[in-house]
């Protein structure tokens, strides 16, 4: 289960990248999506979201 925090996240990855078709950086989800969180922690959710294969 996706805590509101990871789920955010994932949402914020999946539309840049539906948007751009390029990789999405952790700063550009901090700076476009004015998620309340560091870029440092956007990554550590993101290593938890590929460690439970919710994506890659």
């Amino acid at each position: 289960m996706l805590d509101e925090r990871k789920k955010k996240i994932l949402q914020a990855i999946v539309d840049e990248y539906i948007n751009t078709a390029e990789p999405v950086s952790s700063g550009v989800i901090v700076q476009k999506y004015k998620l309340d969180c560091s870029s440092a922690t956007i990554r550590n959710e993101m290593v938890e979201l590929e460690k439970n294969r919710l994506f890659r």
